[in-house]
């Protein structure tokens, strides 16, 4: 079977809550979900248009991971988006490896949308945000 080549598109709206919230929490691991949907005009392009922070802290807590993503699925899914990614910052500066809770998250989402984005953010270009006006992308996809 042949691999497809898909392509994400990241709404300035999702990106921003993304970095946002990494940036609030520096010392911490954080982590959410990222919304939307297929692009109606080109079925190898995921629209990403917008991001739910999730946690800063404690990530592996299985409960409120459930409760979290069952209200953000019926939330979205009344607007004509689904969850459609996973994004991951990590709590070291140094560290730029997707560690074992958030690659299960990640396989999960991946579960119920095969196309999904996982994307880790890189710490060191995210404190760099704040010292210059560098405009690169601070995050790498995972899967």
């Amino acid at each position: 079977m042949g691999s497809v080549d898909l392509r994400y598109e990241v709404a300035q709206k999702a990106y921003i809550k993304l970095v946002l919230h990494s940036l609030k929490h520096p010392t911490s691991a954080v982590n959410g979900i990222l919304i939307g949907r297929v692009s109606a005009s080109n079925d190898t392009t995921v629209e990403i248009v917008d991001a739910v922070p999730l946690f800063h802290s404690h990530i592996a807590l299985l409960p409120q991971l459930e409760i979290s993503l069952i209200l953000i699925e019926e939330y979205f899914s009344a607007k004509g988006l689904n969850i459609v990614g996973y994004f991951h910052a990590n709590e070291r500066f140094d560290d730029h490896e997707l560690g074992g809770v958030a690659k299960n998250i990640g396989d999960h989402t991946c579960r119920y949308f095969p196309q999904a984005a996982i994307l880790l953010l890189d710490n060191k270009k995210l404190e760099g945000l704040k010292k210059s006006k560098e405009r690169g992308a601070v995050m790498q996809g995972c899967i």
